[in-house]
């Protein structure tokens, strides 16, 4: 099992499979699969963001996962800070009262709401998400945490496309993301 975090980081790499022309052609997918078929990657992805929560946010209340990928790597955090996990979900799939934002999509428009009473006023929270592309989704996320009045500590992201300049849409957040292609 991988030890520091270098060697964590290039065990994370070895497990993301590059996919050429999928979901269509011209568009290199980044598919995050065998991180989460194995248990080291898996252990070493999880390792990697609690290291940076302990030593940039040691007062995170919650960590805020989105649909669907944070769903897998924000409840493993959550458990290992000892902290609370919220889902953002895309509209319609949660029940109970829900807020909820719209955003732009490439072709189109979509919402993502979260319950009403998953976050408290002032709680602090963390994002997090498997890849950040153009950014949209997770601007969303962040405005949806800015109308529940949390305190956004930060983003973090497995994987990040800088060519796709979605960090800039972000700002003022801060992103942490274990791999840049």
């Amino acid at each position: 099992m991988a030890t520091s975090s270098e060697s964590k980081l290039q065990l994370v790499h070895r497990h993301v499979r590059a996919f050429p022309d999928f979901p269509k052609k011209g568009i290199l997918f980044r598919d995050i699969c065998p991180i989460l078929k194995d248990p080291a990657a898996l252990t070493a992805v999880t390792d990697l963001f609690e290291e940076h929560v302990r030593k940039n946010h040691p007062q995170v209340d919650l960590i805020v996962g989105l649909d669907a990928r944070g769903f897998l790597f924000g409840p493993l955090l959550a458990q290992r800070l000892g902290v609370g996990f919220v889902l953002v979900r895309k509209i319609g799939k949660l029940p109970g009262s829900t807020v909820s934002v719209a955003y732009d999509l490439e072709y189109g428009k979509a919402e993502v709401e979260v319950q009403e009473d998953g976050v408290a006023p002032g709680q602090k929270v963390l994002l997090i998400d498997d890849l950040l592309a153009t950014g949209g989704t997770l601007y969303a996320a962040c405005e949806l945490m800015k109308k529940q009045q949390a305190d956004i500590l930060g983003c973090m992201v497995v994987i990040e496309l800088k060519e796709l300049n979605g960090i800039d849409k972000l700002k003022p957040h801060q992103v942490f993301s274990l791999l840049q292609y």
